[in-house]
């Protein structure tokens, strides 16, 4: 390398010598022992659940034996470890669905073959004698065997896609599909239901599939409404019928997919798990996709954001799939001769990787498709492995060289130079030295800047406002608080007088160009906190504006630079990494003087997210200092502030939840106060006590979600119902799911806890056969207890009304669950009451009818007047008083249960009057209930 000589071999030895793999290691994830003199954590390569990362500090090196390659079954891609010791339905070598068994063959050597399809590449792991199979013959129909060792460059991989099921002219998309996959796309919640958003030529055209539907109408397009709101929450089961889930993806890729003037069908998502579903489905509908891509974009509000698509495989799409007309011409104007399906090898070398293999037992073709419809006859794992040099290589994105000169450091090793004939040189200039370290020592220095500055008479508004917030000269030490002074240039200066170029100021994110071409500082004016990644490096800044003429955001961060990543710096990570592992906890706070409050008030495990929302690359960094995983079960709090942004977090933060195998708990202050606000307002123990106060997420989450349904009506417990049933099915531990939906069933109040028993496990699969689309209550029938009681009643107002009288005319309807019955007494009401009949027999009967208006309560009457009661001798006075009391206590008992989730749900102390008059009223209605059970005694029973 011109101006630079190379490191000498044997520096290079004494360095790996130096550095403990097991220490470089540890600092980035948590290593239990794992026998045999090896230790074992979470890869911090791959994202997985089971540790599978293996260090061996006699030798110095990692391992992974992951076996997270995914496998093609039918329900999807599935990692082959999971699989190991199961039998499951795979798609062999010929495009169909077979049963294989999967097993462990033990540790071996693997190969590194690198693949690449259409730009994409992708490295796979395998055994010398692995066999894959190449296209042979004139036309490439038939396939011949290889193993890994035989493989050259440009040899192409066989594939396989299951046979479809959508081609035939016979299969035509479902209208009741389409319009649901039209709301999942382009649809809105309303209510209780959902409605179906239509503009431009969308409402022109795909107008008819709402025909019939109450729809309103302006300049941009019309909006249909009264659909179901599993319409918009959920996707079809993938059990469904084949036209119905034909007819879903057809109106998905009407609302948000795209035909490329090239053909290519593409379907667009800002939820990347949205389209490993659709992957899913096409699986099962024979359809060929290619792996979900993400691009970053910038929307109408300037902010950028992450979308994702996936391409289909035009080959496998019939005509009638395509709904919009351009959609459809696009498709047929490019008929594609060709696509390229197979995966081509790039190079196959040997790897140092020696690791737990797994392997599927195929009858007939003896073959199985991996993710991405590669067809293979074994399986590998996720590909990391090397010693502690390339461990930091990859953990820190460094060259070889870099990470040598970094571990000498740490090693206090100095490095001697030598050229390539191997005589000494002089030490690397200045610009020779690895990128990564100098950004590392020009933000290190620029943070011992900022703290000197912090004591200047210009920072006393700084020092205010960290005294005001109660921290004291020793806190801001601890934690390298600084202050930028209001000078344009004064750090820069500062920075080029130490010899840091102005190219490494503005690659670190410390310095930018002005409007004059100048180069000056990032920032002015604020009081600033230094950023350390995991190992202690500072690799960024945080600032505070402290000024009211300053014009910029309150917080201003480091921007994205080699050293700083938002999505992936946890600020107070290097102060939290050890008691994390030592404690099994993450406290998860929103802001810098949260953490320092936090550390100060003795809760050591805090950390929080910098300039972005906590995010799933900061849950994995959580999870491997967390040993996350079955065996060791970690625990994360999240704090957030009492007002609707913080319970909007809150909500934003379940849906992560499920990457967290560990308990996740919230802790929120009832009157708003973060814990900065509330050590300096109550102490420390006031910190603590707060995060020992934590409660279960999902409890949270269910209390927060039903705060925004009346469940004073039935309308509204029905919609609460409908929205929180699923977030209980989600519930990542299925021992608490059916608590929980008792717990749920109590906070809404007059619900049957069967019904929400039932429901969640429909969506869930717990205890069954898979959910079908929406889940729907056990139909009743007339055995059902409180259906007969309802039944009984009526029967005896038509047959003796006399007995009946003002007792059943007293009944409130809303005691009435089955809407037959209730008609039924409504008409005995519209007739003038059982009470006030001068007429019995056929008569009455007859006045009954004309009032009723509900055509299948019609047709019961006559059986309900000639049907016996079901008393004991002869009906009298009695028996029909007695049945009459059974139907009231039962409506008492619902609404005492509604009346217990509405206290539930109350504050005594913020809403203490409220609350004495409902329990009152609660008392009054169990002292009813047991003077309604008495007289009912000796009636039905």
């Amino acid at each position: 390398m011109a101006g630079r000589g190379r490191i000498r071999a044997a520096d290079i030895a004494l360095v790996r010598e130096r550095s403990k793999i097991d220490e470089i290691v540890g600092e980035h994830l948590q290593l239990k022992r794992a026998g045999g003199g090896s230790l074992k954590g979470l890869c911090p390569f791959h994202d997985e659940k089971s540790p599978s990362f293996q260090v061996t500090p006699t030798r110095n090196l990692f391992h992974c034996l992951a076996g997270e390659t995914g496998v093609l079954t039918e329900d999807g891609v599935v990692p082959i470890r999971e699989l190991a010791g199961k039998s499951v339905r795979v798609l062999n070598g010929d495009g169909g669905w077979v049963e294989a068994p999967f097993k462990s063959y033990g540790v071996q050597p693997l190969m590194k073959l690198t693949l690449t399809r259409n730009g994409r590449t992708r490295v796979v792991h395998a055994t010398d004698e692995h066999r894959w199979f190449v296209p042979s013959g004139a036309l490439r129909q038939n396939r011949r065997e290889k193993l890994t060792k035989d493989l050259r460059p440009g040899d192409r991989l066989s594939h396989s896609f299951p046979v479809t099921r959508v081609l035939n002219p016979a299969t035509k998309p479902s209208p009741f599909g389409i319009a649901r996959g039209l709301v999942y796309g382009d649809g809105t919640r309303s209510g209780a239901g959902s409605i179906a958003v239509l503009y431009g030529e969308k409402d022109g055209q795909l107008a008819h599939v709402f025909e019939g539907c109450r729809s309103w109408s302006d300049e941009r397009g019309t909006r249909y409404y009264g659909l179901p709101a599993y319409f918009k929450d959920e996707r079809p089961d993938l059990e469904e019928d084949t036209s119905y889930l034909l007819g879903w993806l057809a109106g998905y890729f009407a609302a948000d997919g795209c035909v490329a003037e090239d053909g290519d069908a593409i379907l667009n998502s800002a939820d990347p798990e949205n389209l490993e579903y659709v992957r899913r489905l096409c699986t099962r509908l024979g359809i060929g996709t290619f792996g979900v891509a993400k691009q970053n974009r910038v929307g109408i509000d300037g902010v950028p954001s992450d979308i994702y698509n996936v391409r289909f495989m035009t080959k496998g799409l019939p005509e009638s799939f395509f709904l919009l007309d351009q959609h459809r011409a696009r498709f047929l104007a490019n008929d594609k001769k060709y696509e390229r399906k197979n995966w081509v090898v790039q190079s196959v070398e040997w790897s140092d990787r020696v690791e737990e293999v797994f392997c599927a037992e195929v009858p007939g073709t003896h073959a199985f498709t991996l993710e991405d419809n590669l067809l293979t006859g074994n399986c590998f794992g996720c590909g990391e492995g090397g010693d502690v040099i390339s461990f930091v290589q990859k953990i820190d994105h460094l060259s070889f060289s870099e990470a040598v000169e970094l571990l000498a450091n740490r090693a206090n090793i100095e490095l001697k130079y030598e050229d390539d004939g191997g005589r000494p040189t002089a030490g690397p200039d200045r610009a020779s030295v690895g990128q990564r370290a100098r950004l590392v020592a020009a933000n290190t220095a620029a943070a011992a800047f900022y703290a000197e500055q912090l004591g200047t008479p210009e920072a006393a508004p700084a020092r205010q406002f960290l005294a005001d917030r109660a921290f004291d000269r020793q806190a801001a030490l601890d934690f390298g608080c600084g202050y930028a002074p209001g000078g344009w240039d004064a750090l820069t200066r500062h920075l080029r007088a130490k010899g840091f170029t102005q190219a490494e100021l503005v690659t670190g994110g410390l310095a930018k160009e002005s409007s004059r071409g100048t180069l000056i500082d990032r920032f002015h004016r604020r009081l600033v906190w230094p950023i350390r990644d995991i190992t202690g490096d500072v690799i960024g800044f945080g600032a505070r504006k402290l000024m009211d003429d300053d014009p910029g955001p309150k917080y201003l961060n480091t921007p994205e630079t080699p050293l700083y990543k938002k999505s992936t710096v946890l600020y107070g990570i290097d102060r939290a990494k050890r008691d994390i592992a030592k404690r099994h906890q993450a406290v998860v706070v929103e802001g810098y003087t949260d953490v320092m409050a936090c550390h100060l008030a003795g809760v050591t495990t805090a950390v929080a997210s910098c300039g972005t929302a906590f995010g799933a690359e900061h849950i994995g960094v959580l999870r491997r200092l967390l040993m996350d995983q079955d065996e060791f079960r970690g625990e994360v709090v999240y704090t957030f502030d009492g007002d609707a942004a913080g319970q909007a977090a809150a909500m934003k933060t379940f849906a992560e939840d499920q990457r967290f195998v560990g308990q996740t708990f919230v802790a929120v202050e009832q009157e708003g106060r973060d814990p900065c606000e509330l050590r300096q307002e109550q102490g420390d123990a006031a910190v603590r006590d707060l995060v020992a106060r934590r409660t279960p997420l999902i409890a949270f989450v269910l209390k927060t979600t039903l705060a925004g349904y009346d469940l004073d009506t039935v309308e509204g417990r029905v919609a609460a119902l409908e929205k929180t049933v699923p977030l209980v099915a989600q519930i990542k531990d299925h021992a608490l799911r059916p608590a929980y939906a008792r717990e749920l069933a109590g906070m809404i109040g007059n619900t049957d806890e069967a019904e929400v028993l039932e429901r969640m496990r429909r969506l869930s699969g717990d205890g069954g056969a898979p959910s079908r689309g929406r889940p729907r209550a056990p139909k009743r029938t007339p055995d059902d207890a409180a259906v007969a009681v309802e039944r009984e009643a009526v029967k005896a107002a038509l047959q003796v009304p006399e007995y009946a009288g003002p007792a059943f005319d007293a009944v409130p309807p809303v005691a009435f669950t089955d809407p037959d019955y209730a008609a039924v007494a409504a008409a005995i009401a519209g007739a003038g009451g059982a009470a006030n009949t001068t007429v019995t027999g056929p008569a009455w009967l007859d006045e009954v009818a004309e009032h009723c208006d509900r055509e299948s309560a019609r047709a019961l009457l006559t059986a309900l007047a000639v049907e016996p009661l079901r008393s004991v001798g002869e009906a009298d006075g009695g028996y029909v008083n007695a049945v009459v009391a059974r139907l009231q206590e039962m409506a008492t008992v619902r609404e005492i249960a509604a009346l217990k989730g509405r206290l539930q749900r109350m504050n005594p102390v913020e809403a203490g009057d409220d609350y004495m008059k409902a329990f009152k009223q609660l008392l009054d209605l169990e002292q009813l209930a047991i003077s309604l059970r008495k007289r009912a005694i000796g009636g039905l029973e």
